[in-house]
């Protein structure tokens, strides 16, 4: 296996490369981390069962757009495929750093602009993709509400119903999701999908994105993440509201959009999650 994907990094950078050692980094989830490095080289390399290649391809696709729409610091792609074995992502080797309040701040202007680059007319994505490990899915549709309430929230809802557990009537929720969101039509801004700090981090005090889930839908659920696990530092949200102040509207709003990523967790871990997601259903606004 690693003889084959060393010559895929050898044909991507049209140099060799081999490695001594791979070196494994510790990681919560079902993906094996490594870092291949030898004296010229370093690479970070994820590698997962053969059937999660579509994964690794979408996040690709995301990682590009949000290459081509911003200046934030996004890691190239090295190369993607499968062994005999394994799928496989190889991504250039990032030396992060320490980042500094002012570095904070500009983070905060840098994804206020990308959420500004050439919005689109509906909300979705060119294909389905995942949020974490859970499809997500990213039918093209004209209503904010409409795609939200549904293909977020009410998705969600299903697949857990599906698992178990029914917090609540999936129709109801979705109505009341629609009612909160009644009016709400958002530019459509490209999204990273998954924005909290464990996929950003900073390289030469240049903020950088990783892990993407993206798709075009209100700017605000972006902020809503970076609210939800361990707040970003104060300085980021000066900076995003210098470039692209968000309204009062938004205080009302993030709880619903927090809601998605709870209901998620709830998917994929269950246990606190499930009593954290019931609770925000009856507590939405409307």
């Amino acid at each position: 296996m690693w003889q084959y994907i060393y010559e895929q990094i050898s044909a991507s950078i049209d140099a060799p490369f081999s490695c001594d050692k791979p070196r494994s980094l510790k990681t919560a989830s079902d993906k094996q981390i490594y870092i291949l490095e030898n004296p010229q080289y370093q690479f970070f390399i994820k590698l997962a069962a053969k059937g999660h290649k579509s994964h690794f391809e979408a996040e690709v696709i995301g990682l590009e757009h949000l290459r081509i729409a911003g200046d934030l610091y996004i890691p190239q792609v090295i190369s993607c495929g499968i062994t005999a074995q394994k799928s496989f992502l190889i991504l250039e080797y990032l030396p992060f750093t320490s980042p500094t309040e002012s570095d904070w701040q500009r983070f905060g202007q840098q994804l206020a602009q990308l959420h500004q680059f050439e919005p689109q007319s509906m909300y979705g994505w060119q294909e389905d993709n995942y949020i974490g490990a859970t499809v997500q899915p990213n039918q093209w549709h004209k209503k904010w509400a409409t795609f939200f309430a549904e293909q977020r929230i009410g998705y969600q809802l299903q697949l857990l119903k599906e698992k178990g557990h029914e917090l609540a009537n999936i129709d109801s929720v979705i109505d009341k999701v629609k009612t909160l969101l009644h009016n709400h039509q958002p530019e459509a801004s490209l999204l990273h999908g998954d924005l909290w700090q464990g996929n950003c981090n900073f390289i030469y005090q240049q903020a950088c994105l990783f892990d993407p889930a993206c798709y075009y839908g209100d700017r605000e659920t972006d902020l809503a993440m970076t609210e939800l696990f361990g707040k970003f530092p104060m300085p980021f949200y000066q900076g995003y509201n210098q470039i692209w102040p968000l309204d009062d509207g938004y205080e009302y709003r993030k709880p619903v959009y927090q809601l998605y990523h709870i209901l998620n967790h709830a998917l994929l871990f269950g246990g606190n999650y499930l009593a954290s997601a019931h609770s925000l259903i009856i507590n939405l606004d409307v």
